[in-house]
């Protein structure tokens, strides 16, 4: 029995796009833990700063997501372009 073309392509898409969606939420996982972690630390060090620290981490977890954001809106491109 031969798999038609349409179906390994279709298979190949959504490996392709489960790949990038894997790949792509790794590094923003990654970033958002150490960059907590840091923030954290910081804030434990000199308490008196957390509103400027946690401010500065709330902007760069947004930074950091949109680069989660954009593997997403790739593994679509993937999967139906």
């Amino acid at each position: 029995m031969m798999l038609d073309f349409e179906k390994i392509t279709g298979i190949v898409r959504l490996a392709a796009a489960a790949f990038a969606v894997a790949v792509g939420m790794l590094g923003p996982a990654l970033g958002i833990g150490y960059l907590t972690g840091k923030a954290l630390e910081a804030i434990g060090r000199n308490p008196e700063a957390s509103g400027k620290i946690q401010t500065t981490m709330i902007l760069a977890i947004a930074f950091v997501e949109a680069l989660a954001i954009f593997a997403l809106v790739v593994s679509f491109i993937i999967l139906f372009g």
